[in-house]
Parts: structure tokens; sequence; C-alpha cells
């Protein structure tokens, strides 16, 4: 029934998936916690700058940021990102794309989580003489972590379902794969239910598990 399958690498595929994921959703946390830090700063010029870039990146198509890193920075600017091969440069270029995409959303997740820590944790620690970037790291962000791993977790999820644009680029994940074997291939529907049922397994345990994460870490107030 599965004899199609044959021939094609399905767990290396799907391996790639995983790695655009990992690699950037750690970026996208990374750079979404500087954004929500800038969003509530003091400063007017971070603050503009992080809302300017939310509401911009937040209203482009993935598909066009992601192919803007193929043929702008790669073609046209020649931005390798260290790598050589052009299958590295193109996997390099494609979590580039997810990171500057996904740490948008990752910021107000995060932004949201802030809005809930008392402003008054924030005015005692500024009285007692620590600074924003200190107020910011050591009372407010772990406690705006713990009201967001719900949300955190469905923008993971959203991310590892949007690793599929990366085929547009000719990245060899899970989507590229799939398109291949349709073309190669008559068994659509079979075709369909195994990259599907591949997908189910990586987004569902990621779902129950931060979900039982943030019953554990939930703040009580």
């Amino acid at each position: 029934m599965f004899d199609f399958l044959e021939g094609y690498d399905l767990l290396g595929a799907f391996w790639v998936t995983v790695q655009l994921t990992v690699y950037s959703a750690l970026g996208s946390l990374i750079w979404g916690t500087l954004l929500a830090g800038m969003k509530v700063s003091p400063v007017p010029l971070m603050r503009g700058f992080a809302t300017a870039y939310v509401n911009v990146v937040r209203n482009i198509p993935l598909t066009v940021i992601m192919v803007f890193s193929s043929l702008g920075l790669f073609q046209t600017l020649n931005i390798k990102l260290g790598a050589s091969d052009f299958t590295d440069i193109n996997f390099r270029l494609a979590v580039l794309a997810l990171i500057a995409y996904t740490s948008a959303f990752v910021c107000e997740a995060v932004r949201s989580g802030i809005n809930t820590v008392p402003v008054g944790q924030a005015e005692a620690a500024r009285a007692l003489g620590l600074s924003f970037t200190q107020v910011l790291r050591l009372i407010v962000l772990p406690q705006a972590f713990r009201s967001v791993v719900n949300p955190l977790a469905n923008v993971l999820i959203a991310l590892t379902k949007n690793t599929t644009v990366a085929a547009a680029i000719g990245v060899g994940e899970a989507a590229y794969l799939m398109k291949g074997m349709f073309e190669d291939e008559a068994q659509l529907i079979l075709i369909s239910a195994v990259f599907a049922f591949g997908f189910v397994c990586l987004t569902l345990p990621t779902g129950l598990i931060l979900g039982w994460v943030s019953k554990k870490v939930a703040v009580k107030r």
C-alpha cells in the first residue's frame, strides 16, 4: 500500500523541517523578546522602531519574505550568511526569513505577558535603583514568560507549519519532497495523508507538552 514511499527520504525531509523549526524558534524567541522590550521601553525611538517592525512584518505574507531572502539577499546582494554550498545558503536564508516573520508574533505574545505583571513591582524595583534593563530582565520577563507559555506554544505550532513555505526557495523539507512526490506518483490521497500525519506528529505533542508546562509554571495572582 505504501510501496510508493520507497526511494524517497521521508525521514530526512521531516528532519530538515525539525531543524528549520528549532533554529527559527530560538532565533524568533530572542529577537521577539528584544522587540517586546523595545515596545515597553521609555525611549521613543526604540518604541517606534519595534511598533513599526511588528506592524509591517505581520502584514507581509511569509512567502514574500521568504522569496525576498533568496532573490534579494542572496542573488542581488550576494549575502550568503557564511555558507558556501547552495543548499546550506538556502537553508540559512529560510531560517532568517522565518525568524524575521515569527518574531513579530513572539513580540506581541511576550508584550501581552509583560502587561500582566503588576506595575507596582516595576515601580518598586526602580525605586530601589534598578535600571530599566535590570527591571525587565530580573523582574518583569521571568513572570511574563510564565504567563505566555500557551500563546508561545501556538506561535511554535504555526512556525512548524510555516516551514513548508521554505519549499519556495528550494529547501528540501517535507513540503518540497511532497511536491516532488505529487509530480512523480499517482497516490495523491495517500501522499497527502502521510505528510499530514507527519505534521500532526510534530505539532500535537508540542501543544500537549507546552500546555502541561503552562499549567505548572502559571503565576498565581
